[in-house]
């Protein structure tokens, strides 16, 4: 089973252990655009609108092309935390649009918590989710 991880950049420290899991079921690993390098979007930001727009529609294209090739995605939905602020599970603009792209392509689709209430939760609820409340066990290759 192939399966990609997809999440907000603030989610990313919780990413090598969620990986070690899944990989001891046999699970093949694949790390959102630019896990190795975080800080990518903020330097085509410093270049200016432009090169930022040219980055952003490249990730989306790079991550439609990887989202055809496996088998489900995993969204890690944690709570974000900003200031005294707190958004209870978490799914930023970019990450919907990857969970858009694995429902188009008929991938199976595991959120690590439950959908986020808000404006995106019908849509997000009509991609039809394996809601796993954190168990990895949950995450089978019965595709």
């Amino acid at each position: 089973m192939k399966i990609l991880i997809i999440c907000s950049k603030r989610f990313y420290e919780n990413i090598p252990n969620i990986k070690k899991k899944l990989e001891q079921k046999n699970i093949q690993v694949f790390l959102p655009n630019c896990y190795d390098d975080p800080k990518t979007e903020e330097r085509m930001w410093n270049l200016g609108r432009e090169k930022h727009q040219e980055f952003k529609a490249q990730m989306y294209k790079q991550s439609e092309e990887t989202i055809k090739n496996m088998d489900a995605v995993l969204v890690l939905n944690f709570d974000k935390i900003t200031d005294e602020t707190i958004e209870k599970n978490y799914i930023g603009g970019a990450t919907f649009l990857e969970i858009y792209d694995a429902f188009r392509l008929n991938k199976k689709i595991y959120l690590y918590n439950d959908i986020p209430e808000g404006i995106l939760y019908d849509e997000i609820q009509g991609f039809a989710p394996i809601i796993i409340n954190g168990d990895l066990s949950k995450v089978k290759e019965d595709l």
